[in-house]
């Protein structure tokens, strides 16, 4: 660091601190313009701060960064205009005009080793022409529908994620698959295998730190089941502030892994012959703090609205399957024989069950969704399980918790689910559907129709995730 650049570098208990305090905020509805108001401030008076880095995320759920100067940003915030047609899933381009808000009470102070000195991160939210929230930006739509739910019934929707990922060899192992046709694993232990000072365990208790620092609230980390396999757990939150946690969590675990020379990937099943990565979703709502889904009494220990909210999830299961599993590699995954759900079913032990209801008391009662991808957009996942949950059809089929049905096993299945449904024209609108339609269909046209046995370049290299244009462009 030289002298000549005096830039905010914070120590990991300081950042912990201010993210804490930010974080209970935005639980507690501080109202917008006093946030505002305090982080204008705050950023016109601390000096040693040069940039702002406003997130968002596009149709599929991939995350994009601005660096915004500082003194611009204070200035201008509220006229960010950017070129919408250039983001897949957004305007045309005759209409390619957007605009960035600012969602001030989404803001984060970061480590300066991992990003930078005199960087903070805010989440940014799409707007329109007419000034409302962009319909692709599902972020904002999530956010929209949890206020509404706020205000009208008391409900704040409660969701905790588990994601797992794979640490591969390599910085940029995903976009050179299609030449490499493997990935090299740096860590051949297991679940719960490592030993202090190995690649995976480094790479771990580095990520667990940073995520400390921005306010995460861990609870455990540890290998998962396959090799290089790896899972860091956090506490559940409200259901935008959780989404957002969802794309800092991949952020942060991209950034240490190419930090340390290697990938940290989060496709569904990068490996056959090995468990895939999901990421199980715990969903609860409460109201005036009490949590709804407990019910000392109910079956299985939770309420009437919990096992409704559920039957909901289970009607809807096909149509919902593209929106959490939302790649050609995701259908590798969704296999009984390495843990995976598969079985549109509700159980409280068989993991096979799309499902699951964990053992829970009055704090922690909640209803687990596990076949959920870890490569799906997060604020799509939650705003449709949510959505469908509470507001969707249950279906008059004969024992429908435990009746014979399955998830499609291939993208072509899932997207013909989709496109058929009238739920998910309620819930999306026809053109957002349409669109998420295309994209998908866009990546699965340019993979084998048949997964086999092996996983093919293309499913890869074409993975929302991993493509450039340079990438998209070799076809």
């Amino acid at each position: 660091m030289s002298e000549f650049r005096d830039f905010l570098e914070l120590s990991y208990a300081e950042l912990e601190d201010l993210n804490l305090q930010a974080k209970e905020q935005r639980r507690k509805r501080v109202a917008p313009d006093v946030i505002q108001e305090e982080r204008l401030k705050y950023l016109t008076d601390e000096r040693r701060i040069k940039a702002v880095t406003v997130l968002f995320s596009d149709l599929e759920g991939r995350l994009h960064m601005l660096d915004y100067d500082k003194k611009f940003l204070v200035k201008s915030y509220d006229n960010l205009t950017f070129d919408g047609s250039s983001i897949r899933g957004f305007t045309a381009q005759r209409e390619s005009d957007l605009r960035l808000g600012i969602d001030w009470s989404a803001f984060y102070w970061a480590p300066a080793d991992v990003f930078g000195p005199g960087k903070v991160l805010v989440f940014g939210e799409v707007i329109d022409k007419n000034g409302g929230t962009y319909s692709a930006d599902i972020r904002g739509v999530l956010k929209e529908f949890s206020t509404e739910m706020f205000t009208t019934q008391g409900y704040t929707l409660n969701a905790a994620n588990e994601i797992e990922g794979f640490l591969f060899e390599g910085i940029d192992a995903e976009r050179r698959f299609h030449e490499t046709g493997l990935f090299e694993y740096v860590n051949k232990g297991g679940y719960y295998h490592s030993l202090p000072g190995d690649p995976l365990r480094e790479f771990i208790d580095t990520t667990a730190e940073v995520q400390r620092a921005m306010g995460f609230e861990n609870e455990k980390d540890h290998p998962e089941v396959a090799p290089s396999q790896f899972e860091i757990n956090y506490t559940y939150g409200e259901v935008v502030a959780a989404a957002d946690q969802i794309q800092l969590y991949k952020l942060i675990c991209r950034q240490i892994a190419t930090q340390m020379g290697m990938t940290a990937s989060f496709l569904p099943k990068p490996v056959v012959g090995v468990n895939g990565s999901g990421m199980h979703t715990n969903v609860s709502i409460t109201k005036n703090g009490k949590n709804l889904f407990w019910d000392p009494k109910g079956e299985e220990k939770i309420s009437k609205l919990a096992w409704q909210f559920t039957d909901r999830i289970l009607t809807h299961g096909n149509d919902l399957c593209l929106l959490l599993n939302a790649s050609v590699n995701a259908y590798r995954r969704l296999d009984p024989h390495f843990e995976a759900p598969n079985q549109i079913k509700a159980s409280a032990t068989d993991r096979g069950s799309m499902v699951r209801i964990p053992i829970g008391n009055e704090k922690s009662a909640r209803v687990e969704v596990r076949s959920v991808g870890p490569d799906a957009n997060p604020y799509l996942v939650l705003y449709s399980i949510f959505k469908s949950g509470l507001q969707g059809d249950t279906s008059k089929i004969k024992n429908l918790r435990q009746a014979e049905r399955y998830l499609p096993d291939n993208i072509y299945t899932a997207m013909e689910n989709f496109r058929g449904s009238d739920w998910t024209s309620k819930l999306l609108g026809e053109d957002v559907k349409g669109r998420y339609a295309d994209l998908k269909q866009a990546s699965a046209d340019r993979c084998p129709r048949l997964l086999g046995t092996i996983v093919k370049a293309p499913e890869v290299q074409f993975h929302h995730d991993v493509y450039n244009q340079l990438l998209w462009n070799i076809f």
